[in-house]
């Protein structure tokens, strides 16, 4: 880790950041931006809501850390032993009495399979699934500086591929989890789609076998490398959406507008994206742009949340807003784990 990512607390930035933006997304999903406006006042001037309540987006990614913390305290992380306790955190979640927070089907089906441990996890995948619940949990992987590339991004496709098996989901968490750590290790924000374009292109063929295993065959396509390239193709395009607006949109318009309503892992992705790169310097500013959006606007957020908490640390954050954060005391845990 780098002495710029331990000065910041990226990790623990990103965490609170992207509960945060659940919490603040929370209360206006589901609505157009005439009666978020009506309802909240000004965007520029949301508030977190009291109580600060968040989502399942917040709940599956302190599942996805606290598996992947079980997974490394057993030795480097590896897909057999990365599967198992992600696969048993999300059941968990599944079965908690705290999944009361409108989680997206995709999950709910794929987790209830999931249960069944004879079950190869590839046959409760939903392949046709690319929904944005495959990435708005991915920002623990981004922030584990101990990960070589090949693991960060195979591992990034196998918790998505566990509930979402759309190529474009894997590619897409793949894709967020890299922008996540590019940020907490200090890469310009006006750099960002740049790098991410190149890795996409340098992807686009790369079906990782060893995490992934005969999860193509459960599709129609002819080959795993024809499988894999469809997700990337289409998160090429969305890349490209977003390059465009960065230099054309407007900070007043809906950012669903540009890059799409983010019900989908690419769009929640470039969305996100798109709220931060909109206000690299002023945090809180791209938080409420991104909580203000007439599509999935938590995972937005919490994508938001997650990219200008690894790029600014802790300090993005107020502390009356991150001492009340649902969860909190665990997203502290987690973050001085990972920035120590």
């Amino acid at each position: 880790m780098t002495t710029t990512t331990v000065r910041k607390r990226a990790a623990s930035g990103a965490l609170i950041g992207l509960a945060l933006g659940d919490a603040l997304g929370f209360p206006t999903e589901f609505k157009d931006i005439p009666s978020i406006l009506a309802t909240h006042g000004p965007w520029r001037q949301m508030e977190l809501p009291t109580p600060a309540i968040v989502t399942d987006d917040t709940q599956m990614t302190l599942a996805l850390a606290h598996g992947l913390r079980a997974a490394m305290d057993r030795g480097l992380l590896a897909p057999a032993g990365m599967e198992r306790p992600v696969r048993e955190e999300f059941v968990k979640w599944f079965r908690s009495p705290d999944n009361n927070r409108a989680p997206g089907r995709t999950c709910l089906v794929a987790c209830e399979l999931l249960e069944n441990e004879r079950l190869p996890w590839q046959e409760a995948s939903q392949i046709g699934s690319k929904g944005c619940g495959a990435n708005m949990r991915v920002a623990p992987l981004g922030l584990v500086a101990a990960l070589s590339d090949e693991q960060r991004a195979g591992a990034a496709q196998l918790q998505a591929a566990l509930t979402h098996g759309h190529p474009t989901a894997l590619a897409a968490s793949d894709l967020t989890a890299y922008a996540v750590r590019l940020l907490a290790q200090g890469a310009g924000p006006a750099e960002l789609v740049t790098l991410l374009r190149t890795h996409a292109h340098e992807s686009r063929s790369r079906y990782y076998h060893r995490w992934l295993g005969d999860l193509w065959t459960h599709s129609h396509d002819p080959s795993p490398e024809h499988f894999i390239a469809r997700g990337w193709d289409e998160c090429l395009a969305i890349l490209d959406r977003l390059r465009l607006a960065v230099r054309t949109a407007s900070p007043e318009d809906d950012p669903c507008l540009a890059t799409g309503a983010g019900w989908t892992a690419e769009e929640a992705l470039a969305t996100g994206l798109l709220c931060f790169l909109l206000f690299p310097d002023e945090p809180l500013t791209a938080l409420r742009r991104a909580a203000c959006t007439s599509g999935d606007s938590d995972s937005i957020a919490c994508l938001t949340g997650a990219f200008a908490g690894a790029h600014h640390g802790t300090d993005a954050w107020p502390t009356p807003w991150a001492d009340r954060i649902e969860y909190g005391g665990d997203l502290q845990t987690l973050g001085a784990l990972w920035d120590a």
